[in-house]
């Protein structure tokens, strides 16, 4: 696959198919939008939103998450507004996420099936790492969102003139609910 993604790319070059593309690292609306890396919203969320390219900062990760305060996409979020000049984030979660029943159980099982031994697990916990939370995924979509909020409102690096607010986006027709 990603020999063919590299012919593709090479193509696309030759082409200069990039020229519709191209923009400067300052998003045009001011905005950044934190969400899941589900394949369904790659075309349909910033369709959605009616975003075009250069228009906002997107951050996806599974569950489209704050994890940690000083997890990655918080610090995306922070170079957003210091560097980039982001003064609003919407915070978008999806309809049927997978991340609503992700389990470290399942994953567990998985990383040993896979080759993972349990002594790399435990050398992972000894360090500090609670994999149990890590890699659990949340129960209930509209709380999720509330909290992954909440924390990026109320973190000690967000200037308090930062506007975030938190949405559910229908996996199928990219209807926004906003959780309040």
């Amino acid at each position: 696959m990603i020999d063919q993604i590299i012919d593709f790319n090479r193509n696309f070059v030759a082409q200069k198919a990039y020229e519709k593309y191209v923009t400067d690292k300052y998003p045009n609306k001011k905005l950044a939008v934190l969400t899941c890396m589900d394949t369904r919203l790659t075309e349909l969320l910033p369709a959605a939103l009616g975003l075009k390219n250069g228009d906002a900062k997107i951050v996806k990760n599974a569950g489209g998450l704050v994890i940690s305060p000083f997890d990655s996409a918080m610090r995306s979020l922070i170079v957003a507004i210091y560097e980039l000049g982001v003064n609003e984030i919407m915070v978008v979660a999806h309809s049927n996420c997978g991340a609503c029943h992700m389990s470290y159980s399942h994953f567990h099982h998985e990383m040993i099936d896979r080759g993972v031994t349990e002594d790399t697990l435990d050398t992972i916990r000894k360090s500090g790492i609670d994999l149990e939370t890590w890699l659990e995924g949340f129960k209930d979509t509209p709380t999720s969102v509330r909290k992954t909020v909440d924390t990026i409102k109320t973190h000690p690096l967000i200037p308090r003139d930062i506007i975030v607010r938190g949405f559910i986006i229908d996996s199928v027709t990219g209807e926004l609910e906003e959780i309040t």
